[in-house]
């Protein structure tokens, strides 16, 4: 099967108020190329799950600059003044989630989990509306898991098969996100032929890999 795709062809599947993760942290290991053909497209109203948002001009925090997010999911949003202006403006919904939580919630969708159970914000506004569950007489909050229509995420090589390596900290959140959209598209850096890719060491199966892009 054949798992390269075209600018023209992602456009075709975007489309207002889906749900995408996209993948990196401090745009380290963001797809800047699959974020900028969404700038291209017109569509609006997308719920963005991501760890931060980076700055104004880099990773998703252009996204947030555009005003194409409406709802966000992240674990922080300090380094971009423009996430917390639209926030105090309610222009958009930010649900802030602790770093640990966020990734488990995506594992706990990728892994096809009902949720986690955490101690992380017992007792703090992150509860509030959440179910507590007690366990051998501690109490956890039940986690629910988060899952998107479409997974933006950046591999610094991929083969022709998807089987993906991220090179240092670009792994970051790109594996997880990997196993929880039901569309997974990923930018590849460098793009080599099926079986140059040790098995040991990939990171990411290209079978949760639906379509390659490499860019310029």
């Amino acid at each position: 099967m054949k798992k390269s795709i075209s600018a023209s062809e992602i456009a075709s599947l975007l489309r207002d108020d889906m749900t995408i993760m996209i993948g990196g942290f401090m745009a380290n290991g963001a797809p800047e190329g699959l974020i900028d053909i969404i700038l291209e497209s017109d569509i609006k109203n997308i719920t963005l799950i991501t760890t931060d948002t980076g700055t104004p001009e880099t990773g998703s925090g252009r996204l947030i600059k555009a005003k194409r997010i409406s709802k966000l999911y992240a674990s922080h949003i300090g380094t971009n003044p423009e996430t917390g202006t639209q926030m105090n403006s309610g222009e958009l919904d930010v649900e802030l989630v602790p770093q640990g939580t966020l990734a488990e919630r995506i594992r706990a969708a990728g892994a096809g989990l009902g949720g986690v159970l955490t101690p992380t914000g017992l007792g703090t506004m992150i509860a509030e509306s959440k179910q507590v569950i007690q366990v051998d007489g501690k109490d956890f909050l039940l986690e629910k898991p988060l899952r998107a229509d479409l997974a933006l995420i950046r591999g610094s090589v991929v083969d022709t098969k998807g089987n993906t390596v991220y090179k240092g900290t670009t792994q970051n959140f790109n594996p997880l996100m990997a196993t929880a959209a039901d569309t997974v598209i990923i930018e590849a850096a460098c793009l080599v032929k099926a079986g140059d890719i040790a098995p040991e060491a990939v990171h990411t199966p290209g079978l949760f890999i639906d379509h390659i892009y490499q860019g310029a």
